[in-house]
């Protein structure tokens, strides 16, 4: 390792390797499918109960102090379809429902760093595996939970959450022993992609089943998938190359060779260097922003289109899903694009987080921002929030992978601390978009898409400034620095 000392650490591995081995039906791609499904149904399982709960309450609890805005016309003429009433009813007020909406992250954020720890010592397979497992059995428990009381509830919502929480550090540590560096932004968003086409889906798959069945079913049809899931994913998947059943001896080889000089085989985790890494802190302000708009618009977007552009409920959940499919679109477009460019154009992994990170939330900023600024122009105010959340996609191959660049060893445990940060959006930043809002006018939502706006701003010029697109010395054996 000595001998490398002088290299030039910009293009990725262009000493001798075997051959790049073949994607189609090779083993970490079959691993990225899987996990593209796991997520899939981890999102839906997350935000189904959105949906749900709009059923779940007697009609006349459900009515917050905010009150509909009488700026734009009446959109829609509905047709009306007989509907499905046998549903139970409960008299949970607006507050009730927040708690309700908000329990699973109070779960989600305590397994963040545990779940990283746990992946680097058991491996990411179990942990994500049971991860998924757990959470799809709470939900299966729900409609039971409900029934005794709201407590209840709250409980299996923060227990689906504890679930959750061990997933992304477990994938993103199985990705530290499988994904070759020059085919990192690849795998990683077609696994991450499962997320957004899981909310592109259950959105209004969640919507008609409480339409034309019951809304326990939504419970019951996803938590039964993620139990089916489970079964798939423990048979076929191994935590590394070297114990997959049927992997090929060329593609073990090329998996294992591109990966040699960045791992580290020190058994103690350097927790004084990882809190110190400036780096590591560019991840975690670019994170912590770009969710804070995620997480704003995931929760409130159905209803700024029903207060304010006066869509009706079944058009609501088409076109909340909308901006998501965009979304996955370019998740699965900016993985390849960020790996060719790092491969056949030799951009330092640096430069292609960076900019891909810059697109990824400086676009969505601008898109937000003149979202509210277009009256009651309803397929203007549509287009815009849809490109604001696709252009966010770009971020999934910038800063959100960048944990594997700086310390492929310690992958899971840096998602772990970076995504304990970004889920703190998820709890307060809906609160705050709701208290801002409580008469429901144009102006007091511009003031939610501006807060948003500015954080994301704030986000990508900190992440532009700090981030690094190198193994840092503290996270290969012997605290030597590798120049790739």
């Amino acid at each position: 390792m000595e001998t490398e000392e002088g290299e030039d650490r910009t293009p990725l591995l262009k000493e001798s390797q075997p051959g790049t081995v073949p994607a189609c039906c090779s083993a970490r791609y079959n691993l990225a499918l899987l996990a593209f499904f796991g997520f899939f149904l981890l999102y839906a399982l997350r935000v189904n109960l959105s949906v749900a709960l709009v059923d779940m309450v007697e009609p006349n609890t459900s009515l917050a102090k905010n009150t509909t805005s009488s700026v734009c016309p009446e959109h829609s003429s509905t047709i009306n379809v007989p509907r499905n009433t046998t549903g139970e009813k409960y008299s949970w007020d607006a507050d009730t429902q927040g708690w309700i909406l908000g329990s699973f992250f109070y779960g989600y954020i305590i397994t963040q760093i545990p779940g990283g720890y746990l992946a680097s010592k058991i491996g990411g397979k179990l942990l994500l595996g049971f991860g998924v497992f757990g959470t799809s059995v709470f939900t299966l428990l729900t409609p039971l939970a409900a029934n005794l009381g709201v407590g209840y509830l709250i409980a299996v919502r923060a227990l689906e959450g504890l679930g959750e929480g061990v997933t992304f550090p477990a994938m993103h540590s199985m990705w530290s022993s499988w994904a070759p560096p020059l085919e990192r932004s690849k795998l990683l968003s077609i696994s991450y992609a499962g997320a957004q086409l899981g909310t592109v889906v259950s959105l209004p798959l969640s919507g008609l089943i409480c339409y034309y069945m019951n809304w326990v079913y939504v419970f019951y049809i996803f938590g039964a998938l993620g139990v089916f899931w489970f079964f798939f994913w423990m048979w076929l998947v191994s935590d590394t190359p070297e114990t997959h059943r049927s992997i090929s001896h060329a593609e073990r080889e090329y998996i294992l060779s591109s990966l040699k000089d960045q791992l580290s085989t020190q058994k103690s985790v350097p927790w004084r260097p990882i809190l110190e890494s400036l780096p590591l802190w560019a991840i975690v302000v670019a994170h912590f922003s770009y969710n804070w708009t995620f997480y704003t618009l995931l929760t409130l977007l159905p209803t700024y289109m029903k207060e304010i552009l006066r869509f009706d409920a079944q058009e609501n959940g088409f076109l909340s899903a909308l901006p998501y499919f965009g979304c996955w679109l370019c998740i699965i477009l900016s993985g390849q694009i960020a790996d060719y460019l790092r491969e056949k154009q030799n951009l330092s992994t640096v430069c292609v987080r960076k900019c891909f990170t810059l697109v990824g939330m400086i676009g969505p900023a601008v898109f937000l921002v003149a979202a509210g600024f277009i009256g009651c122009n309803y397929a203007l105010a549509v287009a815009f929030v849809t490109i604001s959340t696709t252009l966010g996609g770009f971020c999934t191959s910038g800063y959100s992978i960048n944990h594997l660049d700086i310390a492929p060893s310690y992958a899971g445990i840096l998602l772990g601390i970076t995504n304990s940060f970004a889920t703190i959006p998820g709890m307060v930043g809906p609160v705050i978009a709701k208290n801002l809002t409580h008469n429901n006018t144009v102006g007091e939502w511009q003031t939610v898409f501006y807060i948003a706006a500015s954080i994301n701003l704030f986000g990508a010029i900190f992440f532009a400034l700090f981030a690094s697109g190198e193994v840092q010395d503290w996270a290969v054996s012997g605290y030597h620095l590798h120049r790739n």
